[in-house]
């Protein structure tokens, strides 16, 4: 369970050890949105395509636009500004959500962003930590995926 807040970015409960998808979901997710939300709203889309666009409520988009939601401490590298100007581009073009989430958390990733932030989140992550960039095969879970 995490507690909120504007000084903190995210306070364990029980003090245990967030795992680096959690960050993703709880600090980068919503701050890509607040991004593209941003970049939506320069080009003029009103509120309630952002909302439908972004698969969240007008309220959502409300609290990104005011830094309400979104992390507004946490700021991307300034050299990713254009690729979000793309992305929010592609997705008037049409291109689903899901894939522009997917092309940016794989930009955060290969910038070590979640790193730095899973870091600074967690602040016990064990120094060498390279489990998001250790080769898959070395482990091989027992899961069989039903499809």
């Amino acid at each position: 369970m995490f507690l909120y807040g504007r000084a903190h970015v995210l306070t364990m409960v029980n003090h245990k050890m967030v795992h680096p998808q959690e960050v993703e979901v709880y600090i980068v997710l919503p701050a890509i949105r607040r991004e593209l939300s941003r970049c939506l709203k320069k080009r003029g889309v009103e509120q309630k395509e952002i909302a439908k666009k972004l698969g969240v409520t007008d309220a959502a988009i409300s609290q990104y636009l005011s830094d309400k939601r979104g992390q507004a401490e946490i700021d991307f590298p300034k050299d990713m500004a254009p690729e979000f100007e793309r992305e929010a581009k592609a997705l008037m073009d049409g291109v689903p959500m899901r894939n522009i989430l997917q092309k940016i958390l794989r930009l955060v990733m290969d910038r070590n962003f979640t790193c730095k932030l899973h870091r600074k989140v967690c602040g016990t992550v064990p120094a060498g930590c390279a489990i998001c960039f250790d080769d898959p095969s070395q482990d091989k879970p027992n899961v069989k995926v039903k499809t």
